[in-house]
């Protein structure tokens, strides 16, 4: 098992740390040392070979790379020095997953009428949760969003985008992959625009001069 804060000055002591349900949470960035822990934490078949690729292909092409195909993507990206993401540890242990970039990297967001870009600010985007079975419901998204905006402030970056599903009292969260919008709001984003009623837009700013 490795633990990995970045490569770069700006990521190398971006490390997220507190508490929730469980033990101490650690969040840090994707990179080629803590590429096994994502493989733990999305299983062997990285939750049904998407391996977060979903949102960076059209539906033609992630029905061709599905499974080991997906998986090699994303890896070249780690390789080439991105950080599509940030992992949650609780203690040791690699327990959940956000994936995070820039807003272009995404094909579908464009392609879609609910994701449509708000306006022509560049913005880094939020598109995917997963949380290992044995951790879920002990708080990491909050967690994971607080990481994935701390990756987002050594880029440089000033506004952070996300797109949360309302969930029924009661409802099971499963849908939720994208986030849940009282989670975000308590890290700090707040609503931009609404398209449909369960599906609000939100943004965190970095630089209140963004808003």
């Amino acid at each position: 098992m490795t633990e990995q804060g970045g490569r770069d000055a700006g990521v190398a002591n971006m490390k997220v740390s507190h508490w929730a349900k469980g033990g101490a949470v650690r969040v840090t960035p994707l990179t080629p040392a803590n590429w096994r822990d994502l493989e733990e934490v999305l299983g062997g078949n990285g939750d049904g070979g998407c391996w977060c690729m979903w949102w960076r292909l059209d539906d033609e092409e992630y029905a061709e790379q599905r499974g080991e195909p997906n998986k090699n993507a994303l890896k070249s990206i780690v390789d080439a020095g991105e950080m599509p993401g940030v992992i949650a540890y609780v203690g040791k242990q690699p327990a959940g997953w956000c994936s995070i970039g820039p807003r272009d990297e995404f094909t579908r967001l464009e392609n879609s009428p609910l994701y449509r870009s708000v306006d022509n600010k560049p913005v880094w985007t939020i598109v995917c949760y997963y949380i290992s079975p044995a951790f879920r419901g002990k708080g990491l998204m909050e967690h994971l969003t607080r990481g994935a905006v701390e990756l987002a402030r050594s880029q440089g970056i000033s506004i952070v985008e996300a797109y949360p599903v309302e969930i029924p009292a009661g409802a099971s969260t499963a849908g939720a992959y994208t986030g849940i919008p009282a989670v975000l709001a308590k890290v700090g984003f707040i609503e931009v625009e609404r398209r449909t009623l369960d599906r609000p837009i939100m943004r965190y700013y970095l630089d209140n001069r963004d808003r």
